[in-house]
């Protein structure tokens, strides 16, 4: 089997249009794998990732019993049929169209319930959005607030199904051109694009930032509250943000003064622009995550589906308008123009990514040490990735020269860890462990044993990620890189849903058969995180029988609507092996 880089193995593809679409995407000398930087070989032309062999079974019986699992009732109606990549006629575009208006559906839905009145996914004081809130002294409606919540949740099974087919189909049929999973990912933003700022109220702290930045006072010293209690911007921050300096770069801040200055200190005007700005980051990750997958020897739309089509990245990023956007695209961009044999193109552009968020160093990190190819010693990597750290501290110098804001970012790393929530490991165990000690008469204060706890978890992420980059060589670029990003969110103080969306966008290019089901997996639960409105669905489920009626009909549809075409067209001949793997399950 032809092996290439990170572990992945060319899938064989039939004959026809659907081979020659692929022939030029996957392999061949423009993927830019050999002698490029960023490229660890294993010794046998390709890359693998060696893992004890405890958990190399594990992963092995996870996915048969994954695979086992989707060819039984009620799980094979739910998936839809495999598809067999002969019977596939044209380039395989067409498969791509009910799932993607399904997952339309299932977007408009959310946007929908999120624009009830009173509705917990999105901000409802006066002024917050354009539609969608509450008049001042308006009686608030049990009856649209239960159509709501179940529109944004079954609008949110919807998507995962939709997103859960196109991803297998674009595995089980390589070649598929970009242009048309690009136009799924710009059909979907569009009801990302309407609704309200969703699942956070962050854009409104960046807004009162922009405003700050306009009036010369520095986020770096202050808070939103500097602007005055009431005040335009000010009103619409969450008020755990209200004293709260900037942990972001000097790019960002910049830009977001610009945006204010421009909209005349709209708020509403500045929301959408900053909505626009973070949507102009995943069209840099539209740019650079089918690079990275050819350049590595993957299916470029495969990728594409699996990285820029996630529900992360659609609700979050888009939806929710977060900054880790535009970090993000400009990380991706800048690892692909490194593996292209562009280093110093690469470390400006990962500099930029840390100038909007300081998680986009790692790419410069990694372009340094791995600047010089595979298989150099350790002393060789020195000198170049010191070289790297030199040319992004001049630039981010010059920026925070020009932005007139100094380093101040670099002290404000720890606002996020202001909240306190059990959804970090970290942090669950302080407050687990502060319950214990208090339990046993010790009395320690509770904020001594989480910041404890919080060391703790970042020192681990710290010692894995050393060794992650230690062994680039042995686990390849992208999935050290992404395991890291993953580590550091996971094992930090907090875990938001949106920070889970740079390590899942750094593994996607790279993700092998075994890899690809825990990516979606665990993608699709991070996009339930935190999500609130789930208390209050239960609560006014005795209360509405008629509405209860119409719930279970919507959600009966949205799990049994095929969203693959029917018929034999769409899925290959009856394997013996599916015996063997149903008997897997039993």
């Amino acid at each position: 089997m032809d092996q290439t880089e990170e572990g992945a193995a060319v899938r064989p593809v039939p004959d026809g249009p659907v081979r020659q679409a692929v022939a030029g995407s996957v392999g061949g000398a423009e993927d830019g794998s050999t002698g490029s930087p960023l490229a660890a070989p294993d010794g046998r032309g390709g890359f693998s990732l060696s893992l004890p062999a405890g958990v190399d079974r594990l992963f092995d019986r996870v996915n048969q019993w994954d695979t086992a699992m989707r060819h039984r009732w009620p799980f094979k109606s739910i998936v839809g049929p495999d598809i067999d990549p002969a019977a596939v006629a044209g380039d395989g575009s067409q498969l791509l169209v009910r799932p993607a208006v399904m997952g339309f559906v299932g977007l408009v839905s959310i946007a929908a319930g999120a624009s009830q009145p009173q509705s917990p996914f999105a901000l409802k004081l006066p002024g917050s959005w354009f539609f969608g809130v509450p008049a001042a002294g308006a009686h608030s409606s049990t009856g649209g607030l239960f159509l709501g919540l179940v529109a944004v949740y079954g609008g949110l099974l919807l998507l995962m199904r939709a997103w859960f087919s196109m991803t297998r189909t674009l595995a089980s049929v390589p070649g598929v051109p970009v242009r048309s999973v690009a136009l799924v990912l710009a059909l979907w933003c569009i009801p990302m694009l309407v609704v309200p700022p969703l699942f956070s109220h962050d854009v409104y702290s960046y807004a009162a930032q922009g405003e700050m930045m306009s009036h010369h006072i520095s986020p770096y010293r202050f808070g939103p509250n500097v602007l005055g209690q009431g005040a335009p911007f000010q009103r619409l921050v969450d008020q755990i943000w209200g004293n709260a300096p900037a942990p972001y770069g000097p790019l960002f801040l910049q830009i977001d003064g610009f945006i204010v200055t421009l909209t005349m200190h709209n708020e509403l005007a500045t929301v959408v622009l900053l909505r626009l700005l973070e949507l102009g980051g995943v069209v840099l990750l539209a740019i650079g995550i089918p690079s990275l997958a050819r350049s590595y020897g993957r299916d470029a739309s495969a990728a594409f589906a699996l990285a820029v089509l996630n529900p992360v990245v659609i609700l979050h990023l888009v939806g929710g308008a977060h900054n880790d956007a535009l970090m993000l695209g400009f990380l991706v961009v800048g690892i692909a123009a490194a593996r292209r044999g562009r280093p110093v193109v690469g470390i400006v552009l990962c500099t930029l990514g840390t100038a909007i968020k300081a998680p986009a160093a790692i790419g410069v990190l990694y372009i340094g040490w791995t600047w010089l190819g595979a298989g150099v010693p350790w002393r060789q990597r020195i000198r170049p990735t010191v070289s790297a750290g030199a040319i992004a501290l001049a630039l981010m110098a010059l920026l925070s020269m020009a932005a007139g804001l100094g380093w101040g970012w670099v002290g404000n790393l720890a606002t996020p860890g202001t909240v306190t929530s059990w959804l970090a490991p970290a942090t669950g165990v302080g407050l687990l462990l502060t319950h214990v000690v208090h339990a046993v008469g010790i009395h320690l204060a509770g904020h001594y044993v989480r910041s404890f706890t919080r060391v703790l978890g970042l020192f681990s992420a710290a010692v894995a990620g050393i060794w992650l980059l230690w062994n680039v060589d042995r686990f390849g670029t992208l999935r050290a890189m992404g395991a890291t990003l993953v580590l550091v969110v996971v094992l930090g103080p907090v875990v938001q849903p949106w920070y889970l969306s740079w390590g899942f966008v750094m593994l996607a290019p790279v993700a092998s058969a075994r890899l690809r089901p825990w990516l979606v997996g665990l993608s699709m639960a991070t996009a339930f995180i935190g999500l609130p409105g789930g208390r209050q669905l239960i609560g006014e489920l005795p209360g509405h029988p008629a509405t209860i009626a119409v719930a279970l009909l919507a959600l009966l549809f949205i799990l049994t609507v095929p969203l693959t075409p029917l018929g034999r067209s769409a899925q290959g001949p009856a394997s013996p092996a599916d015996d063997d793997l149903v008997a897997l399950s039993r």
